[in-house]
């Protein structure tokens, strides 16, 4: 039988726990394992996580971050597929059996829609991400590799095979501290991803999210050398395993980071760390990327095109005031 591991790494997010762990514990699929880190939290979440007793596994450490914490999760793990179901998320009953529905030996990733929460529990929105029509294994290794970029959801959205996070895990700190700014973008080229058309993870926001890049301006530099690191690691990993990586030039073509770059470039150019950019290479960058491969459709990149246009050439206070009505703040 096909096991499935949810590993959980959680830091003091005793409140949300409880129905976290219901959730992966109520699972239709009889081959299910669920593990616990529990990352130094200074919160009620070692009385919480005993209280399941045997029905998990659990395992205490000092806090090192959500990298440290899957690298342990992980190594404890036995599942065929890994989930690293966030602390303060829900999964549907069917979530296990739905993904081992669609794996195969050559499948990295299944991934599937979510839809928001509010802190209550309190459900809103449409699915996401909006899949029209639902992508092909081959239509989204072709747009990481054109764009660097493909609908994907975060976190607790992705099922990944073991025989792919082998190839990478443990992750090491020259890495990125978050766990999918590694695994997402290598899955697509490691083995095929396919995408269920449901929703069937409950995706939590609240106060406590690393969310709001308007509250510093410098976040937003901070996002584009991310995504500079994600591309090293993704070429480095790619190299290793004797798979094509991305062009040298691949963020330059991606819509996600070209709305960083110019949120980077307006609020805070000091500190814009991409090598040989400003607002004239994003202008063209922004022009060009609408005659680009990729995935988003032919409407929404005119949209974003002259959002960037505008939000470049604007004086400056009218351009912050772009940027943070883009960013929702």
């Amino acid at each position: 039988m096909t096991m499935v591991s949810f590993v959980v790494a959680n830091y003091n997010y005793a409140q949300y726990l409880p129905a976290c762990l219901d959730s992966a514990l109520a699972q239709d699929w009889p081959g299910i394992e669920v593990i616990v880190v529990d990352d130094g939290s200074r919160d009620d979440s070692r009385r919480v996580i005993e209280g399941y007793g045997d029905r998990i596994t659990a395992i205490f450490q000092q806090n090192g971050g959500q990298r440290v914490a899957n690298n342990t999760g992980f190594a404890a793990s036995k599942g065929d597929l890994i989930v690293f179901l966030d602390a303060d998320d829900t999964v549907e009953p069917d979530f296990a059996s739905s993904v081992v529905k669609v794996w195969g030996p050559n499948v990295s990733k299944v991934q599937v829609q979510l839809i928001h929460m509010d802190s209550a529990g309190k459900r809103y929105g449409a699915p996401f991400p909006a899949w029209n029509p639902v992508p092909t294994p081959a239509d989204i290794r072709r747009w990481t590799l054109t764009s660097s970029e493909y609908p994907t959801p975060p976190g607790t959205g992705n099922a990944y095979a073991r025989t792919f996070l082998e190839k990478i895990f443990p992750i090491g700190p020259e890495r990125d501290s978050f766990t999918d700014s590694t695994t997402l973008p290598l899955a697509p080229l490691m083995g095929d991803v396919v995408s269920i058309a449901r929703p069937l993870v409950y995706y939590r926001r609240h106060g406590s999210n690393d969310s709001n890049l308007t509250a510093n301006p410098a976040l937003f530099a901070r996002e584009v050398a991310r995504a500079m690191e994600r591309q090293e690691t993704t070429t480095l990993f790619a190299d290793r395993a004797g798979v094509t990586a991305p062009p040298a030039d691949v963020l330059r073509r991606s819509w996600y980071v070209l709305q960083l770059r110019v949120a980077s470039l307006r609020m805070a150019p000091e500190g814009h760390p991409l090598p040989r950019d400003g607002r004239v290479p994003a202008m063209i960058d922004a022009v060009r990327n609408i005659v680009l491969p990729g995935s988003e459709p032919l409407k929404r990149r005119l949209k974003l095109s002259a959002w960037s246009l505008a939000t470049l050439a604007a004086p400056a206070p009218l351009a912050k005031r772009l940027v943070r009505k883009r960013f929702g703040a």
